[in-house]
Formats: C-alpha cells, sequence, structure tokens
C-alpha cells in the first residue's frame, strides 16, 4: 500500500498534477505520525485505518465549509476524499452491512446489548476500511435492541 502511494506520488510530481501530490503526501505525513505515535511500522491495515480516519475528518470538514458558505474549501475537500478513497476498498452497500451484522451475530452468538463489543470486534477484523463503523454500530445496536 505504501509503496503504490510512494509511487503514485513520483508519477504525479512528474504530471505536475499539484493537488494530487499535495494530497499523497498528507497521506504520507499521516502514516509517518501514527508510526511514531505507535512506534512501530503500519501494516496495510493500519494504513487503511489512517486514510478512513483522513477521510471521516475531510467529510466533517465539508460539512462545516458548506454551513460556513465556503464551496470553494469544501470542494477542495471533496477532491482530496476522491483522491485518498482511489486507495481504499470499495465501501460495503447497507445491504451488504446488514448481512455482515448478522453474520457476525450469529458467529458471536451474540444475545443482547451487552455484546455489542464482540460484534464490533469480529465485523473490524473482518471488515477494515470496507465499511464505515458508525452506521455498523447503528445497525447492531438495532439488531441486539
Amino acid at each position: 500500500m505504501r509503496a503504490k502511494i510512494s509511487a503514485d506520488l513520483k508519477t504525479a510530481m512528474k504530471a505536475g498534477d499539484k493537488p494530487k501530490v499535495a494530497t499523497l503526501r498528507l497521506i504520507n505525513a499521516a502514516i509517518q505520525a501514527a508510526e511514531i505515535e505507535t512506534r512501530k511500522e503500519l501494516d496495510d491495515a493500519g494504513v487503511l485505518a489512517v486514510m478512513t480516519k483522513m477521510v471521516k475528518q475531510r467529510r466533517d470538514s465539508i460539512a462545516q465549509y458548506t454551513s460556513g458558505g465556503r464551496p470553494d474549501l469544501a470542494a477542495t475537500e471533496q477532491s482530496e476524499i476522491d483522491i485518498i478513497e482511489a486507495y481504499l476498498p470499495k465501501q460495503m452497500d447497507e445491504a451488504a452491512v446488514a448481512a455482515a451484522v448478522a453474520d457476525a451475530i450469529k458467529e458471536t452468538g451474540a444475545a443482547s446489548a451487552k455484546d455489542m463489543g464482540k460484534v464490533m470486534g469480529v465485523l473490524k477484523a473482518k471488515y477494515a476500511g470496507q465499511m464505515d463503523f458508525q452506521k455498523a454500530s447503528a445497525a447492531v445496536k438495532a439488531a441486539l435492541g
């Protein structure tokens, strides 16, 4: 994953694609910061987690910029999201999330809301970077109700 990002950074620099260069540098910086924080080299799952967090931060910024009347800044954030998401696995749709939640509940034998942590642990292990865990959490809560 990191090798692909570095190779794409070099390609973007040669092509003079400034927005992509800036975004890829932000990704590299975020990965390095996470490695410094954890004091170990990140594997692909760790890199996916960092990039997913970056997308979430940008979505929050878009909401703030839109409500603040700054569509130009919101558009910049959206273009960064588009570049970052090109490296993330395809996100699951709601039906796939519901099926994954049902499978995880069956696998863990969860019966009540107290078992929600077990179910979320299974989902995070199997579907890192593929689903929005806030939505998954709401689905698990509803299923275990």
